[in-house]
């Protein structure tokens, strides 16, 4: 018999490295369960494309903790045979401590978001994670200004625009790549939103030099999002977009009745779910076209 393939987990470091050389964008997709890991890391390997899952830390909890999230993704990995880039992302790590267990547990990459706190406390925090991610393997994304909505239930900022001048001492302290405030936001666009401000992501792409990182992604523009990636964002953040096509396909397929008793065993959770789980395969498929990362990896 033949040596089993052994998948590995990537840091997001080259993968975002390459992006911002050739002008296109990374997907950073936040899974939710298995269904959701398992669509992602299938349409990432049939597309040829890099991917970034991104756990934030109220997926974490929900599907049973650090190691557990590691654990369902490394055996994806190997059981589906993944080669394309793949990195395990801890999305907006709210403490330096969060950002060590995640190392610790086996993610490959880690955000610490001190956006919350002064300038001077987010560059110390970050420092104190960079210099223990790298030892590890481990890539680092930093904050500076805040974006605004809401991150797993709770307010995280009003959309506080990106200081240049900060962008570059961030960039000193060895992280890999930035996320910054250009008036994006989490969650779906209000009616009314004025865009993204691109002047303020000129004016930080010249200070950072290093791949920038456009949270909030779900429902920006098409137009908007490929002058923000040849403007410099290299990676962008989708969450909301998937969970909206989730629920859509698998609303549809209650309301044909397809999970009626009477109808067979529409009722099995792998069938219920199914609907769900192609339509994040298909809106990954359209959003990477758009990234111009499709076929990259």
């Amino acid at each position: 018999m033949g040596q089993k393939y052994h998948a590995k987990l990537v840091n997001a470091s080259e993968i975002i490295k390459k992006a911002h050389q050739n002008k296109y964008a990374v997907g950073h997709f936040n899974i939710n369960n298995l269904e959701w890991t398992k669509a992602l890391l299938e349409a990432a390997q049939e597309k040829k494309t890099p991917i970034i899952l991104g756990a934030s830390k109220g997926a974490i909890k929900y599907m049973g903790g650090y190691n557990l999230v590691v654990v369902i993704v490394n055996s994806l990995l190997d059981s589906l045979n993944i080669t394309v880039p793949v990195a395990l992302h801890l999305d907006h790590g709210q403490s330096v401590e969060s950002c060590k267990i995640a190392i610790d547990a086996g993610f490959s990459s880690v955000m610490y978001d001190g956006s919350h706190h002064p300038f001077a406390e987010n560059l110390k925090n970050t420092k104190e994670v960079v210099e223990y991610a790298k030892p590890n393997d481990v890539s680092v994304e930093a904050e500076i200004g805040t974006i605004g909505g809401e991150e797993d239930g709770c307010s995280v900022g009003t959309g506080e625009i990106g200081d240049p001048k900060e962008a570059a001492e961030m960039v000193e302290t060895g992280i890999d790549f930035i996320a910054v405030g250009i008036g994006n936001i989490h969650g779906p666009y209000p009616t009314g939103w004025p865009g993204l401000n691109f002047q303020a992501l000129e004016d930080i792409q010249d200070a950072a030099k290093i791949g920038i990182v456009l949270h909030g992604g779900s429902g920006i523009p098409q137009e908007q999002v490929k002058k923000a990636i040849s403007l410099g964002v290299s990676k962008i953040n989708v969450n909301t977009e998937l969970q909206i096509a989730f629920v859509a396909a698998i609303r549809k397929y209650i309301e044909e009745g397809k999970d009626k008793p009477e109808n067979g065993k529409g009722f099995d959770p792998r069938k219920l779910l199914k609907p769900g789980y192609e339509a994040i395969k298909a809106t990954f498929d359209e959003l990477i076209s758009w990234f111009g990362c499709k076929g990259k990896g």
